[in-house]
């Protein structure tokens, strides 16, 4: 599958919305399902793309297939990033994209723009311990585990931490 990686346009916000609701439904990352309140943030790719850069991956038929959000510390979008860092949120692949490139191909995207961000000394992200396939990736790419920032958003949920000096 060739995949594309360009910046999200208007008119897919809705279609990634629900790839990456439906991506965070499907692997049980959301504690309430449907009523959990972290879903209405995935939905909301409008938001995110007026105050974050939002990107998508795209397959050859222009079909979105994942996405990701990209921000720089101090960013209203930043949960962990601090000055001098950038972090990618939201990382998502539609099941029938994955292991074909797409979030591989979105994490470099991100790594790129982190490198050529005036001051950035590095890159960060954080993921539940059970998004093996997306460790496996920050490892192969030069991601280091930053345990010391390990955090929970809600009780009950540790987020893993890891960076990519710039």
């Amino acid at each position: 599958m060739d995949i594309t990686i360009r910046a999200v346009r208007p008119e897919e916000h809705g279609t990634l919305g629900e790839v990456t609701a439906q991506a965070y439904l499907g692997d049980g990352l959301l504690d309430f399902g449907e009523s959990d309140e972290y879903l209405i943030e995935l939905r909301d790719v409008t938001r995110r793309a007026a105050e974050a850069e939002v990107l998508v991956a795209v397959g050859e038929d222009e079909r979105v297939v994942g996405g990701v959000t990209f921000v720089t510390g101090g960013g209203p979008w930043a949960e962990l990033a601090r000055d001098g860092e950038a972090e990618l949120r939201m990382l998502a692949v539609a099941p029938e994209a994955r292991g074909r490139g797409a979030g591989e191909a979105l994490v470099r995207a991100c790594v790129e723009r982190a490198r050529a961000a005036d001051g950035c000394a590095r890159l960060v992200l954080s993921a539940r311990q059970s998004m093996g396939a997306a460790h496996r990736i920050y490892e192969r790419l030069g991601f280091v585990r930053t345990p010391e920032r390990d955090w929970r958003p809600v009780p009950g949920v540790t987020l893993r931490t890891y960076a990519l000096e710039c």
